[in-house]
């Protein structure tokens, strides 16, 4: 179960009702719930309701291509994608994952493989529900086993991938990370020299947790990365720490 109580999600996006049935039967004897979905436009609108925790979608859709629908998902989310095809030859699989697919499997399709990769994805992907409460300057709270930011009594939404990215940033708080580090991580290799996008999500999470009190959280080395750390300046400096010492977070102590 998810850490807010419900089961784990999984978007299932297929025009091909027999393979549809298979994939209900697969994943529900896994314990896990389904959205069913038979067109991009459906599968899109059904991710922006409810979040899933992964997604498995056929190329070939009868609206739209499904490296296409991957694509899009991608833009808002880091969840696990794998990509179903009766096509298995080498352009096809290379699509998928430049799109931000995960895995590709060939139909039809060995059930037990398929929920053993998909459980394998989503166990990458989990935040552990132990996570402690971290405290910033400025009365920021970060819950990352919630998935809840909140500045005093007011939450700041972030979207998944800024969850995903706040949550890698802090688990590596002090140490500086790569921009390739970062986009491996976050996005996969795929998008290894996507650095326009990194740019982007971290301008905007930077400027969710900024405040006129606390200044920024997260400091910039020009060509280099990012480091997240406590301190109240927006400087940039120069050159990236040799080792970077950083007072530590307070953990918020259960009422």
């Amino acid at each position: 179960m998810t850490a807010n109580g419900q089961d784990r999600l999984v978007l299932v996006c297929d025009s091909d009702p027999r393979s549809v049935r298979g994939l209900r039967i697969v994943l529900r004897d896994a314990g896990l719930d389904v959205c069913v979905t038979q067109t991009a436009d459906d599968a899109l609108t059904r991710a922006a309701l409810r979040l899933p925790d992964a997604a498995i979608i056929e190329m070939d859709l009868n609206d739209a291509g499904g490296a296409e629908v991957c694509r899009q998902l991608r833009q808002w989310s880091s969840m696990p994608i794998v990509m179903l095809s009766h096509a298995t030859d080498e352009d096809r699989v290379i699509e998928a994952l430049q799109a931000g697919a995960n895995d590709y499997i060939g139909k039809p399709f060995r059930p037990r493989e398929l929920v053993a990769r998909l459980a394998a994805h989503m166990r990458r992907t989990t935040v552990d529900d132990n996570e402690p409460v971290l405290v910033l300057p400025a009365g920021i709270r970060i819950d990352l086993a919630a998935r809840r930011v909140h500045r005093n009594d007011n939450e700041i939404h972030l979207t998944p991938i800024e969850h995903k990215l706040l949550s890698t940033l802090l688990h590596a708080r002090g140490r500086l990370l790569t921009h390739d580090e970062l986009l491996r991580e976050i996005w996969g290799v795929a998008h290894a020299e996507d650095r326009q996008t990194l740019r982007a999500h971290v301008a905007n999470l930077r400027r969710k947790l900024s405040s006129p009190k606390a200044g920024g959280v997260i400091r910039t080395y020009p060509g280099v990365g990012y480091l997240f750390d406590n301190r109240t300046s927006e400087s940039t400096p120069e050159q990236p720490p040799e080792a970077a010492r950083v007072e530590p977070f307070r953990v918020a102590r259960a009422a």
